[in-house]
């Protein structure tokens, strides 16, 4: 974890503060001080503030239900981010696992554990996330053909890695999906002559989207470690 982070999440500092006391010479990490904020450390490092020793809060790991015309951000833009309903402390430590856009609803993850979202995102993870979808126009056999096995998007070289998916009605499909690529649902079935009227995920892995539309929830354990 970078030095500015730990202190950050083992203070009741703000991130300007923080980068102050940093450059400041006032933190020290093994009994040397440490001016520099990108400066790694780790648990078993002694790191200390004025003289006391940091220890820092327990990571949280929580699940949102996203609504449409809101942000995978965490400042406001041209919609409000959605960590703006979420009503916690140290709120400033978070960060949005992965991005859903604008207009997509559903399941998305949150932490302060850097190293946790890693392993969910990295393109090795293979984490397959469930989104329904809902078509301009109705999917037919040979367009599902495709998606199933993998195809060129425009402006790439690699195609993308096999998909799964089930047809609930003609305009309506579940898709599984396991890598995040920019806009990756709808530019696939743009691939296949069609669109994506409405996005919405259910699951990430494990854990599926279970509370109501602009709630969250803290992961159970078990959801949390199905991720490691």
């Amino acid at each position: 974890m970078r030095l500015d982070k730990f202190v950050l999440k083992s203070t009741q500092l703000t991130k300007s503060e923080v980068v102050t006391q940093i450059t400041k010479g006032n933190v020290f990490v093994n009994g040397a001080m440490e001016t520099r904020l990108n400066c790694q450390v780790h648990e078993d490092n002694k790191i200390e503030h004025c003289g006391v020793l940091l220890v820092p809060r327990p990571f949280r790991y929580m699940l949102m239900h996203k609504m449409a015309n809101t942000l995978s951000a965490n400042n406001d833009g041209h919609y409000p981010s959605l960590l703006t309903a979420l009503e916690i402390k140290n709120k400033d430590e978070l960060h949005i696992v992965g991005r859903l856009d604008a207009d997509t609803t559903g399941l998305v993850l949150i932490t302060d554990d850097g190293r946790w979202s890693f392993n969910i995102t990295r393109p090795q993870s293979d984490c397959p996330k469930v989104y329904r979808v809902i078509l301009a126009k109705p999917i037919n056999d040979e367009a599902v053909s495709k998606i199933q096995q993998g195809l060129l998007l425009q402006g790439e070289t690699k195609p993308t890695l096999a998909a799964k998916v089930d047809i609930i009605n003609d305009y309506e499909v579940k898709l599984t999906i396991y890598e995040g690529r920019y806009h990756q649902v709808k530019r696939m079935f743009f691939a296949v002559g069609n669109r994506v009227n409405k996005l919405h995920r259910e699951q990430i892995g494990n854990v599926m989207l279970d509370i109501p539309e602009g709630q969250w929830r803290l992961l159970t354990h078990a959801e949390v470690m199905s991720f490691s």
